[in-house]
């Protein structure tokens, strides 16, 4: 696809809820089974009806137990976190996998790194199975998906750029396409991006052979069963 037909793309999956991109994946691949998506629920710190979609910039951090690394590295490896997050193509989304699963208590996530991966690098919101806290205080236009709300950083720390993550069962590689909102995350396969399009246009008519009726009111079982045959005919 052409920059022009991504930008449309992404333009379009702004107007759609997660649960409607998961669909329409499946619809571009021609089966169920689909599972490159967050597997549990997560916290939303956001409007309710915003949405997320870029391309993934990733890391690990950690803030559990104190890093064993000197000083100067950690803070090495920090400033160059910050370049990986300012570089890569736009819109961007933080996709940043904490090593403590579970057990994180460190909150990578909070004003002031909002309000820097916001106004300083562009990024368009954050994806994490890690912490975020100061919820009144982050910027409206950067929603994040987190594992769980804290109150502190721990020891929060960086330790990979770059590299592969796994967010709930949702692996991620630098660059893939997001898409999340309050219901989860999505990460659309590079394969699907170029029939994602189409997909949707399937999906919406689709979904329409049912809506539509019920919407002038109620119908009868006989007038649904008809109704829901045409519906499975024209998803599959």
């Amino acid at each position: 696809m052409n920059t022009s037909d991504i930008s449309a793309l992404i333009d379009r999956l702004h107007s759609c809820d997660t649960p409607t991109v998961c669909n329409a994946i499946e619809v571009a691949q021609g089966q169920r089974g689909f599972a490159g998506f967050t597997h549990r629920s997560i916290t939303w710190a956001g409007d309710p009806d915003a949405r997320i979609v870029g391309f993934a910039r990733t890391a690990r951090i950690a803030g559990a137990t104190p890093p064993s690394d000197p000083p100067d590295d950690i803070r090495a490896r920090r400033m160059a976190y910050f370049e990986a997050m300012n570089a890569g193509p736009r819109p961007g989304v933080a996709v940043i996998e904490d090593a403590d699963g579970d057990a994180a208590i460190g909150a990578w996530w909070g004003e002031v790194h909002a309000q820097v991966h916001k106004g300083v690098f562009g990024l368009c919101g954050a994806v994490t199975n890690g912490v975020v806290r100061d919820l009144g205080d982050m910027p409206a236009s950067f929603p994040v998906l987190a594992g769980s709300v804290g109150p502190s950083h721990g020891f929060v720390h960086v330790r990979d750029i770059g590299t592969p993550v796994t967010i709930f069962g949702m692996t991620v590689a630098r660059g893939d396409l997001i898409h999340a909102d309050c219901h989860g995350a999505v990460c659309i396969p590079a394969d699907v991006i170029p029939k994602l399009n189409a997909a949707l246009d399937r999906l919406f008519a689709a979904e329409a052979v049912v809506l539509d009726p019920l919407k002038d009111g109620p119908v009868d079982f006989e007038t649904f069963t008809t109704l829901w045959a045409d519906f499975e005919k024209a998803r599959t």
